[in-house]
This record gives C-alpha cells, sequence and structure tokens, in this order.
C-alpha cells in the first residue's frame, strides 16, 4: 500500500502486466525449421548423386579395364602378326625392293588390262556401228527391194489387164492371150504357165516347140489365117485354117487343162507365136514329147 503524504494511508492495490512476446519471433522460428529441412533433403539428394557418381564410376573403371585388356590382347596379336610376317618375308627372301618392284609390277599389269578393256571397248563400239550400219542397208535395200516387188506386182496387174482371154477351139475357157512377142514376156513373168515361143517356116519336118512338135503346112497373109500340124502323144492333131489370136487346144496324155497354141502373126510361110502349158503337166508332156520325136 501507499499514501499520500498528508492524509491516511490507502487500501488500493496496483497490478503491473508484464510486456507480450513479439510477433517476429515464431516466424524466424518457422524459417529457420523450413531451412534446416531443406538443406537436410539437399544433404540427402546429394549423398544419392555422390553414391550415384560412385557407381558410375565404378562401372567406368571396369568398362576401362575390359577394354585395356582387350587392346593388351590387340597389341599382342598384332606383335605376333608382325613376327609371323618378318618371319615369312625371310623364308621368301623378299627384300623391301622386291616388295616394291612386285607392287610396281601389279600396277602396270592392271594399267595394261584397263587399256585393254579400253581397246577392247572400242573395237565392240566400232563392229556396233558397222552393224548398225549394215542394218541400216540391208534395211534400205529391203524398203528398195518392196518397192520393185510392188512395182512388179503392178506392171504384171496392168498386164493381166490388158491381155484378154477366150474361149479356145475345144470351147475351153482359155487363159490370157498374147499378142505380141511384149505379150508373150509379159505372160512369161506371170508365171502361171509354162511358155514357149515359136517361129516357124513351112518345111516337110516338124520342129520341136517345147515338148511337142509342129509342122506348118500354108499361111494366108492376106486373110490372117494358117494350116498346121501337131504331133503329141503319139497323135497328128491337125489345126486347118486357124486364124490368128486363136487358141488352138489339145490334151496330152496325163493333163488335166488343155495345152494351147497361139499363132499371133502370119507371113508368107512363116508363122510366130506360143505354146502354153499347164504348170503341172510339164514332166509327162515332155516324156510325151519325146517319144513322139522318136516315131518320126
Amino acid at each position: 500500500m501507499s499514501s499520500t503524504p498528508n492524509g491516511p494511508k490507502s487500501d488500493e492495490t496496483y497490478v503491473y502486466d508484464s510486456p507480450s512476446t513479439p510477433r517476429w519471433i515464431p516466424i524466424v522460428v518457422i524459417v529457420l525449421v523450413l531451412g534446416l529441412a531443406g538443406l537436410g533433403y539437399e544433404v540427402y539428394a546429394s549423398h544419392n548423386d555422390i553414391q550415384q557418381l560412385q557407381t558410375n564410376l565404378a562401372t567406368s573403371n571396369s568398362h576401362a579395364d575390359v577394354l585395356s585388356k582387350q587392346l593388351d590382347e590387340t597389341n599382342s596379336r598384332i606383335a605376333q602378326m608382325r613376327g609371323q610376317l618378318d618371319v615369312t618375308s625371310q623364308k621368301l627372301g623378299l627384300t623391301q625392293d622386291e616388295l616394291a618392284r612386285a607392287r610396281t609390277l601389279a600396277q602396270t599389269i592392271q594399267k595394261q588390262q584397263q587399256d585393254s578393256d579400253a581397246k577392247l571397248g572400242a573395237q565392240i563400239g566400232q563392229v556396233q556401228q558397222e552393224s548398225d550400219q549394215k542394218i541400216g542397208q540391208v534395211n534400205t535395200d529391203l524398203t528398195g527391194a518392196k518397192t520393185d516387188i510392188a512395182s512388179t506386182q503392178k506392171d504384171l496387174a496392168d498386164t493381166k489387164a490388158k491381155l484378154t482371154s477366150t474361149v479356145g477351139d475345144l470351147g475351153v475357157q482359155s487363159g490370157l492371150i498374147a499378142h505380141t512377142q511384149e505379150d508373150v514376156e509379159a505372160l512369161r513373168r506371170l508365171g502361171e504357165r509354162n511358155i514357149f515361143d515359136f517361129n516357124i517356116s513351112k518345111s516337110k519336118t516338124p520342129q520341136h516347140v517345147g515338148p511337142v512338135q509342129a509342122k506348118l503346112l500354108s499361111t494366108d497373109p492376106k486373110h490372117f489365117k494358117f494350116s498346121m500340124t501337131l504331133i503329141a502323144d503319139d497323135k497328128t492333131i491337125e489345126k486347118k485354117d486357124r486364124n490368128v489370136d486363136e487358141p488352138m487346144q489339145f490334151y496330152v496324155r496325163g493333163a488335166r487343162v488343155p495345152y494351147e497354141i497361139v499363132v499371133f502373126e502370119v507371113t508368107k510361110d512363116h508363122i510366130t507365136g506360143y505354146l502354153s502349158t499347164p504348170k503341172d503337166n510339164a514332166p509327162a508332156a515332155a516324156g510325151a514329147a519325146g517319144a513322139a520325136a522318136a516315131k518320126q
């Protein structure tokens, strides 16, 4: 208790509060705790990294040891091979100069082979070029030949168009009839029948006309008529008072179609014409003509 200087003592009691803890202290404590926790984690992580590095280093050292052993083995093999090469060289008696000459000779042979191959290639190219030229020439010749054949075929077609056909004296349709010597040559080029042209003069003996014989008896130039005798297959066939360009037909043994004689020119004691025979009867007819000639 206390009292005033001039009065009685008072019974009042005074209580004093102690000052409170500052607010920043808990915050600092929390920060310190978190910092220590982070530091502990970093230490732990660093320890793990160190262990991993140590493991990797151990593995690398192991690989290095393996590579070192392999390198030693390779060096050993190289040393053995060098030793064997030296021994082999000594056995063969080869010197460095001889080896150099051998390499030079090999290069020379290779160069010669390359030159030979190049020369052979050039020769092959030249032969190919010449072959191409010859083939081109052959093609040109074939083209010319085709042109000639086409021209010949056209000429033959024109000839056929110009030549005429009629019925012979036996009532059989004749082939194409020639009226001139030029027409006779055209018939021969056609190749459809055998053609034997003739110039017969009046005579006592018959004359050979292909596989038969013919004898001129008389002529009438003014009226373009004539008479003649044919001999074939031991038979004598008379053709009297015949006209120029008239097909005279007769059969021989073995012939399926008749032979034809055509006279296109008559002069005094002379006639000009041709004998036409089928292709497939030429041998038989020739034999018959030979027999007829022997009988004469």
